[in-house]
């Protein structure tokens, strides 16, 4: 299991980064429905479902794909999905797309959150990818001046579909 640690301090204890275990899933899912703008969208939901833990068990087994926490105090304190992708575009560059970021309510505005994605970043480089990506709902105002600050561009106008 990877595992690093920030050498930044965060309050009273530093940030573990590590690779979410199964024991962590009722505290993912609550970081995860703990948000205003998920509880609008269908299929919001707020424990662990059998559907949940089988998504949880096709990510952990894949190698493309990688469901992290950062630990702060002990805790689960934020949690966020990397999935690498080939690509033909770009002459067969690999890219890293970033998922489902949450920080708990209370440490936002701390560092947390961009010492997650630097970690987030980091990865991706190391797996060889040349670009990391990520969708953020149109409302989420706040994060969005978040992904700038870490130097993420607006480029692209994303589309969904629901099925």
């Amino acid at each position: 299991m990877a595992e690093t640690r920030d050498s930044a301090r965060h309050g009273a204890a530093s940030l573990r980064f590590r690779e979410a275990r199964s024991d962590d899933l009722p505290a993912i899912v609550a970081l995860l429905a703990d948000d205003a703008v998920a509880r609008t969208r269908p299929g919001h939901v707020e424990a662990v479902t059998a559907r949940i833990r089988a998504a949880f068990d096709e990510i952990t087994a894949s190698t493309d794909h990688e469901l992290w926490v950062v630990e702060h105090d002990g805790g689960v304190a934020g949690t966020l999905q990397l999935s690498y992708l080939p690509s033909l575009s770009r002459n067969g560059m690999r890219r890293a797309l970033v998922e489902a970021v949450r920080v708990r309510a209370d440490l936002r505005g701390g560092g947390v959150g961009a010492a997650f994605m630097r970690h987030a970043i980091g990865r991706a480089r190391d797996r060889g990818c040349g670009l990391v990506q990520l969708t953020s709902d149109a409302r989420r105002d706040d994060a969005h001046r978040f992904y700038e600050r870490l130097g993420f561009i607006a480029s692209h106008v994303g589309m969904k579909l629901a099925l």
